[in-house]
């Protein structure tokens, strides 16, 4: 990367705000977030946020969360903040979606990640994922774990033993990070997933298989029993042979924390993030603003999940034209996505339902004319980039 810290920042933020993430400043500026008198009481150690295993940077999101007051909007909350690594100072971009349940969450975060990764310069990478599974999944899972290991206590690092009297996923998380041969017999979570994790987890692989997204299921990449639930990620920059770099100069890791917001913060507020570390980097004194033009040429509507999976793809394509272009994938309503378009007047909406979606077209609407079109997936990039008003600058 021969880019300058300032730069590295510039590229980390424009992408997130691309994909919808709004910094944390700006929410907090927010009137409803300034007048709420209803503060959410928690919690929350040093050590409690550090059981994400990312320095607490991830935890610290919802740590951000509570503070800032953002659980009164009452709506799908996407936020970034750019921190410091603890000790070494490198740059962290910590990406946050709260109040979203579905999978899109998971997917937005990957697609996001693996779009900053690329920009940067490595776009040949793996994402590497897995599933705990809901409350339920987990009750299976750790009963069956504990079995397996107690009898198998002789054959146990002393370490590991004494970890099993906290939790069995301690002893299991010690295993697998002295890669002791123990970690990879043990049972794998996905063998026990409700029915209800079982679908979040496949709608995720559907995305990476959809968007032809490289991916590895790993059994043993495993998160902490009161932080992570369902699907936690890590994406693996390649080198030119497709092997993970031992020591990539960037790391992407994330996933579901339902369960940190259910221990620490006493609420079912359901809660996603990813943290992006630029090793050998240090955060400016200033951090840069975002280039975007804050009015978008372009709103993306969409209704099901097939549609909001081709309208991410979508929006990544136009991004890399330069193409400002904003969305809503965490709604479900057609009239809310549209009466936003309005709101922030832009000239052209592409809408995409299930029928679009099953056709590979999309419905270009032209939001000042009043008329619209179906357009071929693939030629609605060359349609709006034609039209003087959406040619990128």
């Amino acid at each position: 990367m021969n880019k300058s810290n300032t730069e590295l920042l510039k590229v980390a933020v424009n992408t997130a705000e691309y994909f919808g993430f709004t910094p944390l400043a700006e929410f907090k500026k927010h009137p409803t977030c300034k007048s709420c008198t209803q503060p959410i009481p928690y919690s929350l150690s040093a050590n409690d946020r550090k059981l994400d295993k990312l320095y607490g940077i991830l935890g610290a999101g919802a740590q951000n969360y509570i503070d800032s007051k953002l659980h009164s909007l009452e709506a799908p909350v996407l936020f970034y903040t750019i921190d410091p690594v603890p000790r070494t100072q490198e740059i962290a971009l910590n990406l946050q979606i709260f109040g979203v349940p579905k999978s899109i969450a998971e997917v937005v975060l990957i697609q996001t990640s693996r779009a900053l990764l690329e920009e940067l310069g490595y776009a040949n990478n793996i994402v590497r994922i897995n599933s705990l599974g809901d409350k339920d999944s987990g009750v299976r899972y750790y009963r069956e774990l504990n079995n397996f290991l107690k009898k198998r206590l002789a054959d146990m690092p002393t370490e590991a033993r004494e970890k099993m009297k906290s939790h069995v996923c301690d002893a299991l998380m010690y295993l697998v990070d002295k890669e002791h041969e123990l970690a990879y017999k043990t049972p794998n979570p996905m063998e026990y997933l409700s029915d209800q994790s079982r679908k979040h987890f496949r709608e995720i692989i559907e995305y990476m298989d959809m968007s032809e997204t490289p991916y590895e299921i790993d059994p043993k990449l495993i998160g902490h029993h009161k932080c992570y639930s369902d699907a936690i990620f890590s994406i693996d920059i390649l080198d030119k042979h497709d092997k993970a770099l031992a020591d990539p100069e960037v790391t992407v890791n994330g996933g579901r924390y339902d369960s940190f917001m259910q221990h620490h913060i006493k609420r079912e507020i359901p809660a996603s993030g990813a943290v992006v570390i630029i090793k050998g980097s240090k955060l400016p004194a200033r951090i840069p603003k975002s280039s975007l033009s804050k009015k978008p040429q372009v709103y993306v509507v969409q209704l099901g999940y097939g549609p909001k999976i081709k309208t991410l793809q979508l929006v990544n394509q136009l991004r890399k034209s330069g193409i400002v272009v904003k969305q809503d994938l965490a709604s479900d309503s057609l009239s809310t996505q549209l009466r936003d378009a309005e709101a922030r007047s832009v000239q052209y909406a592409l809408i995409m339902g299930q029928k679009e979606f099953v056709d590979g077209t999309v419905i270009l609407r032209d939001m000042k004319a009043r008329k619209q079109e179906h357009v071929a997936l693939e030629n609605i990039h060359q349609r709006l980039v034609r039209k003087s008003s959406i040619v990128a600058a």
